[in-house]
């Protein structure tokens, strides 16, 4: 054998050894992880960020992570008042905690029944904390990364915070706190320590991220961007013709402009109004599903307005979605100015799996209008611009053969980004990373010797 072959061997061996080495390494790796996930919001709940959660937990455990949920009663949008309190399902255990109804629908209400779920939650983590090795907790309720800090400091328990919303800049930009009130410092002081010890922070968006580097730049390398997702296996286009739901709310012969979801302080309704009152007069229906703080106050102007082109549904079933959600022509969604940057639509994700064109107002430095532009799904409008809407719907409404190929991109587009698989591998290397960080280093060091 000539020397350059036998080099060349003897390289090949050496790749594939480190190769086997490390899949064993990241196999042992994810076995070992025991993972509690801690969230206020969980199926049956029909809070968006409890669905997604539930999704998340069932492709990790698939994944062979061990994994406990302490989570709440429903308490948000649900269709009954309980669950099992102890649940174990696709080898996941779950554990749900009563729930408070203080003040329902109001911000006050909303922030002592959270205070509560931490409370319980910290009770939880004071009895449960052996039986796992890494907490994952979300900021529902948005105090609730306080007690993985606490859980480090007590017992040096790892954690990562998933972001869904940053406060108190939510609090601050919808006139609810005074930028300069005590309670404000307060907060981000805790937030600093509590971004500080974390093992790994998750956001929703590029947006987010810079907003928390601009208060902390210290944990710039510790946060990942992982958008949200949905599942394109359950959410399947369907043609109004053959869907129920459309024949049901009699919009199968009408042009049909869906707003699924959270109609809260941080979304942007009066655009929508605003094209709605331009096409009054026309075969174009808007139909509004959900709840939240400004679905009242949609209601009452449309009845003011006299305007006869708004159905306004409750939040449905699970098992209903995937009809609900193809029962349209145009899916909207919003995100008020004051809080760009502050959330993340996760609406947007189950809009694109439904195989149809997305409109989305937002302001002109938002995120949003990237991805948009990258799936070629549909069109971006600024806040305020309902006549532009208004023109946008009417050119659907005209050329169906366009909003059809917007609808196909937009759907092929989140199958190669945005589903539970490819998401989940997001978080199962962001755990890793978490949890093994030193052991992954103490490796790279012996390799490079």
């Amino acid at each position: 054998m000539r020397l350059n072959e036998w080099i060349n061997q003897k390289f090949l061996q050496s790749i594939s050894t480190q190769l086997d080495a490390n899949n064993q390494s990241s196999a042992k790796a994810q076995k070992s992880i025991k993972l509690s996930v801690v969230t206020q919001f969980f199926p049956p709940d029909y809070a968006a960020t409890g669905q997604l959660i539930e999704e998340l937990v069932k492709q990790l455990g698939k994944q062979g992570v061990d994994i406990e949920v302490f989570t709440s009663q429903p308490g948000y949008a649900f269709s009954s008042h309980t669950a099992p309190a102890v649940e174990c399902t696709d080898q996941i255990r779950i554990q749900r905690s009563r729930t408070a109804q203080l003040w329902p629908g109001r911000i006050r209400g909303k922030a002592v029944n959270g205070v509560l779920y931490t409370l319980r939650a910290t009770l939880y983590l004071l009895k449960a904390w052996r039986r796992n090795n890494i907490l994952l907790l979300t900021t529902a309720p948005p105090f609730l990364p306080v007690i993985g800090y606490l859980a480090y400091i007590l017992f040096r328990l790892p954690y990562v915070c998933v972001l869904y919303d940053l406060y108190p800049d939510i609090a601050i930009a919808l006139g609810v706190i005074p930028r300069r009130n005590w309670l404000v410092r307060l907060w981000r002081r805790i937030n600093k320590q509590v971004w500080l010890n974390s093992k790994g922070i998750v956001v929703l968006s590029p947006a987010m991220k810079q907003k928390i580097v601009a208060h902390c730049p210290e944990v710039a390398d510790k946060i990942s961007i992982i958008h949200s997702w949905a599942n394109p296996e359950a959410i399947v286009p369907i043609a109004k013709r053959e869907n129920w739901f459309a024949w049901k709310y009699n919009l199968v012969n009408k042009f049909t402009v869906l707003y699924s979801g959270n109609m809260g302080r941080c979304h942007d309704i009066n655009t929508m109004l605003e094209a709605a009152k331009e096409l009054q007069d026309e075969p174009i229906q808007f139909v509004c599903i959900g709840a939240g703080a400004k679905r009242d106050e949609l209601i009452m102007e449309v009845e003011r307005l006299g305007l006869n082109n708004f159905t306004f549904l409750p939040y449905q079933d699970k098992q209903v979605l995937p009809y609900s959600l193809t029962a349209c022509d145009l899916s909207l969604v919003s995100v008020d100015s004051a809080t760009e940057g502050l959330v993340v639509p996760s609406k947007l994700y189950s809009a694109l799996a439904s195989g149809r064109p997305v409109a989305v107002i937002c302001s002109q430095t938002s995120y949003l209008r990237q991805l948009m532009a990258e799936a070629n799904c549909g069109g971006t409008f600024d806040n305020g611009d309902g006549q532009g809407l208004a023109q946008f719907i009417r050119f659907l409404n005209r050329d169906r053969q366009i909003g059809e190929q917007m609808g196909k991109a937009g759907r092929q587009y989140l199958r190669s980004h945005f589903t539970p698989k490819v998401i989940s591998q997001q978080y199962l290397h962001v755990l890793q990373q978490a949890l093994f960080s030193n052991e992954i280093k103490i490796m790279s060091q012996s390799d490079v010797k």
